[in-house]
């Protein structure tokens, strides 16, 4: 054993011990987190797991007219934007905020972006438009939210949505960049609305509502006359994805997942809605997509069982074309050049943290044009998950991956359950350090599922938890314990369940109903009651979460909701937990996860509390996320009994 294993062992036994008498311990509070009942982090294994957190990627944003490329990164505790000048230039930053700047819209015909930056994960987000030698101006008006900047082909009118606190209608606005005090409602929407393209001529917006994830309308708005024009089949609930015009304008390039279980990309005619399929008899869904600025190529990626892939298309024949053989990963980015000559994307994959690409179009050039660091990590040290499915309750396959550290022989290895939030989320196989750290220094097997209700595998899928059927995600988590009991390597006596946001309520749900197969649960920002988050959810939201999760108005949903609350199943949950909050969580409130740690406590179980006080919904400070990351791993390791 090295004298590194050592230490780390004898610092755990010291936490572990006390683990044990956590009621005695005092509230705490370091920086912005406070600590109820949790245990201090051993400085070794916070000196352990700081190269996880040092590690950063690169995420690609825009391309500039100048052909160089706007990116997020982080040099110091958030991201902020920088500009890469060429392949395997310095990453000049632009930003510099306290709160973190993760996306970037360029300025056609300008050395200027639009971005969004919100105050402590309260995701109330203002729109700023910044020049590349600085100067910055305020695009939007105070105390609004927004979202979806888009610039018309000139550059000369930036559109985007606008809401005001408690109300679920999104505006459409319209504004001037030189001139934002000038900003004007150009359409007061109903429900949730988003800003896709201007047309070719600038006289029209393509518009979309969002009522579910199987559900998406889309628009055309005549700016001069306000008139909205449904584009599209009429009659049917489609899913579309996206969506911009032909170079003609007589046109709508989208994702559809019309008449088929995935969505693919297809044509729609403005003026009768007829469609023309890009992809027909597609296998796999396709997610996001780019098109040429002459309006002739398509580019986007391919979810397949998780793994990105990119397919070029000719819009006008549906030719394919060739495409960069890429790493098994996972795309985060992707966007033509403004003369359509290269496509830039980023990638992730599990043993490299992200970095920004360009393919050629004409000689299928493939350049990277950022390296980034792993922190410190040794690469040898980072695990490539398998992919593998099991049978649920009613026979149905669920896809999931499974990290695995080596073990010794006849050694067999505890378990770590992540269940992801959405409920339309997916787990994929991208680079993430609280995964590794979890493999490196609990030394445990760490399983992702995608149980029923995740995107990724067509609506059938997708729609298989809605409503009444909640509580069959849960027993998917259930069979998956069952699958872990035949594997010869793995404890079926030592596995811990972990979740965020609706996986919080997943891991909340498990503790209940799985409580003696399980040796402890991590409940971060999770739903605990399902009455008091739909009333307690900002309002811009609530409609959509109602049309995901079920009405609480409705009588009939809300005995469902009285039965298969969390809260209301404490009594059932007997084992350890910690439960992290965002203060400013917007989405699930400070409330939920108190009212958890109140009951449980009153009944006995112990809970260790954590409480960020400047984030919101998740973890995004490096700093913070240290902190808390280190906290979960002085749990997992006491209720696993690893050191």
């Amino acid at each position: 054993m090295t004298l590194r294993a050592l230490l780390l062992g004898a610092a755990f036994a010291l936490a572990c011990a006390a683990a044990a008498h956590a009621a005695d311990l005092p509230v705490r509070q370091v920086g912005q987190i406070v600590y109820d009942n949790v245990p201090e982090t051993p400085p070794e294994l916070k000196a352990a797991i700081a190269p996880y957190y040092n590690a950063r990627s690169a995420v690609f944003e825009d391309w500039l007219e100048d052909g160089s490329i706007l990116i997020a990164t982080r040099f110091g505790d958030v991201n902020q934007i920088h500009r890469v000048a060429a392949p395997g230039a310095a990453r000049t930053q632009l930003t510099f905020f306290p709160e973190p700047v993760n996306s970037a819209k360029a300025q056609p015909g300008a050395a200027r972006f639009v971005y969004p930056r919100d105050v402590g994960g309260a995701e109330y987000y203002q729109g700023y438009i910044r020049g590349l030698a600085g100067g910055e101006v305020l695009l939007t008006a105070p105390k609004t939210r927004n979202a979806d900047f888009t610039f018309s082909g000139d550059g000369k009118l930036v559109a985007w949505s606008q809401v005001t606190p408690g109300d679920p209608n999104y505006d459409i606005m319209l504004a001037d960049p030189d001139h934002p005090e000038g900003r004007r409602v150009v359409h007061e929407g109903k429900g949730a609305m988003s800003v896709l393209d201007f047309a070719p001529d600038g006289r029209s917006l393509l518009l979309s509502r969002y009522n579910s994830a199987t559900f998406v309308e889309l628009f055309v708005l005549d700016i001069a006359s306000g008139a909205l024009k449904p584009v599209g089949p009429a009659g049917r609930q489609i899913g579309y994805r996206g969506g911009a015009f032909t170079a003609d304008g007589a046109g709508v390039v989208t994702l559809s997942d019309d008449r088929a279980d995935i969505a693919r990309p297809v044509v729609l005619d403005v003026a009768t809605g007829a469609a023309r399929d890009l992809e027909p008899g597609a296998k796999w869904p396709a997610e996001a997509f780019d098109l040429s600025p002459d309006g002739g190529v398509i580019a986007y990626m391919v979810n397949e069982e998780g793994y990105s892939k990119i397919v070029l298309k000719e819009v006008a024949t549906g030719k394919t074309l060739p495409t960069p053989a890429l790493p098994q990963g996972v795309l985060t980015g992707l966007g033509f050049s403004p003369d359509g000559g290269q496509l830039g994307f980023s990638l992730s994959t599990s043993t490299s943290s992200g970095d920004v690409w360009s393919f050629a179009l004409a000689d299928q050039k493939l350049v990277r044009w950022t390296q980034s660091e792993l922190g410190g990590l040794d690469p040898a040290r980072l695990v490539e998950p398998a992919l593998f499915r099991y049978p649920s309750f009613d026979k149905r396959s669920i896809p999931a991956f499974i990290y695995k550290p080596a073990a010794r022989p006849g050694e067999k290895l505890p378990v770590i359950i992540q269940i992801h939030g959405g409920p339309e989320g997916q787990e994929q196989p991208s680079f993430n350090p609280r995964r590794q750290s979890w493999v490196n220094e609990v030394g445990a097997a760490v399983i992702i599922p995608n149980v029923r209700g995740s995107s990724g595998y067509g609506k059938t899928y997708l729609d298989l938890d809605n409503a009444e059927k909640r509580e069959d995600s849960v027993k998917d988590i259930g069979a998956l314990l069952d699958w872990v009991a035949k594997q010869p390597d793995l404890d079926a006596s030592r596995v811990a369940v972990v979740g965020q946001s609706y996986g919080g309520y997943m891991a909340l749900a498990a503790a209940a109903h799985y409580n003696e197969r399980i040796a402890g649960a991590i409940d971060l920002y999770g739903i605990s009651n399902w009455k008091t988050f739909l009333e307690n959810t900002e309002g811009y939201r609530r409609d959509l979460r109602r049309a995901e999760y079920g009405d609480e108005r409705d009588p009939k949903m809300a005995a469902v909701f009285e039965k298969i609350s969390p809260l209301n199943m404490s009594a059932k949950m007997k084992k350890p937990m910690m439960i992290y909050q965002g203060a400013n969580d917007p989405r699930v409130p400070q409330s939920e996860s108190e009212q958890m740690v109140a009951r449980l406590r009153a009944q006995g179980t112990e809970v260790w509390y954590v409480l960020a006080k400047d984030e919101g919904h998740g973890v995004s400070k490096k700093q913070n996320a240290e902190a808390v990351r280190a906290s979960e791993i002085v749990f997992l390791k006491t209720v696993l009994g690893t050191k």
